[in-house]
């Protein structure tokens, strides 16, 4: 089974930026502010703040989705060689 490596990125992309904008908002909620500073140093323009939610759902996004297009790449490529099929490639 081949995956298409744009749809996967994308979903992994999704959720990804979802989770942490959802996280950032329970944060901001509860006023705690604790678990996600570290973040501050990976993603520019990101705060435990409701701007830094919405900058926190892209940089997600976007790492979501270059990891998963980079995961179902290689399942494609070691699937090909161990298979030695392309399989139907829908």
């Amino acid at each position: 089974m081949k995956l298409r490596v744009r749809a996967f990125g994308m979903a992994v992309g999704l959720v990804s930026g979802g989770g942490l904008f959802v996280a950032t908002i329970l944060d901001v909620v509860r006023e705690k502010g604790i678990t996600l500073t570290s973040l501050q140093s990976f993603f520019l323009g990101y705060d435990i703040s409701y701007v830094g939610a919405c900058v926190g759902l892209i940089w997600g996004f976007v790492y979501g989705f270059i990891f998963g297009a980079l995961l179902a790449w290689l399942y494609n490529i070691l699937h090909k060689i161990l298979y030695k099929s392309e399989g139907p490639g829908v």
